[in-house]
This record gives structure tokens, sequence and C-alpha cells, in this order.
């Protein structure tokens, strides 16, 4: 019997942060595949199998996004709300990821209907802890 990876797609325009989230994966054997977008426009041609990413319309979702809030073109939170506006997507996990310490973005982020927040550190042991509990709350097959 073969086994599927889970995807956890990363919508992250920083490399900077983005390679620290693979370092985090690594670090936590985390079992899943890491499929990186860089903007707002980018992740939902990714979620809804369109321009770039229409040939992906026989693949699932991935389990899990982890989103930045504030990204160009699109920001985060209008990822968010167009994929809780979407049938195929409404109850996909969402956790929402950001430098900023503004009690707004949460409060955003939860009134969008997010699944989790996650403010990225410059600790990385902090995060690395912080993106394991996150990630293994929704994948906890992914853990080795």
């Amino acid at each position: 019997m073969m086994t599927t990876i889970e995807t956890v797609l990363l919508v992250e325009d920083n490399a900077d942060d983005e390679e620290l989230t693979r370092l985090a994966f690594e670090e936590n054997a985390i079992g899943a595949e890491l499929v990186v977008v860089r903007d707002g426009p980018e992740a939902l041609e990714y979620l809804f199998c369109s321009g770039r990413y229409a040939g992906r319309k026989d693949s699932p979702l991935p389990r899990l996004v982890l989103l930045d809030i504030k990204l160009p073109k699109v920001g985060g939170h209008e990822v968010l709300d167009s994929i809780r506006a979407d049938e195929r997507t409404r109850r996909l996990p969402v956790v929402m990821m950001t430098t900023s310490s503004e009690a707004r973005d949460r409060q955003d982020s939860d009134r969008l209907g997010a699944d989790g927040f996650l403010r990225k550190s410059v600790d990385f042991p902090s995060f690395s802890a912080a993106l394991r509990q996150v990630v293994l709350a929704w994948l906890p097959a992914a853990a080795h």
C-alpha cells in the first residue's frame, strides 16, 4: 500500500522566513511536503487550480495553509477571506503567520475564520517549537 505525503502550502514572500520554516520542518522531522508560493494571487491560483496551476485540477488540496499576513498584491487576510468564501476550501485549515505584534492582526484573522495564529520569531528554537505544535495539530501523522 502506497502512502500519500501530505502537503502544507506556505504562502510567504520573504526568502528568510521561508528558509526558517523549511529548517523548522527539517528539525522537527515533519513528514509533509512544503509547497511555497510567493504572493496572494499565486496562493489563490494554487488552491483553485487556475492560471499557472490549472494542471493540478486532479490534485488534492493541501492539508494545511501557513499564510503570511503581509503579502504583496493581495494580502493574507484577503486570501483567507477568499478561502472561506468558497465551498471547496471553506474548511481548509489556515494558520496565519506574522512578525507583527499588533493585536488587530490577530483580531482580523480570528474574525475572518483563521484556525490558528503563529508569530514568526527571530528566536529560531521558539519558532520551531511553535510551528511543530501548529503543524502536528492538523497533521498528526506527519510526526516522525
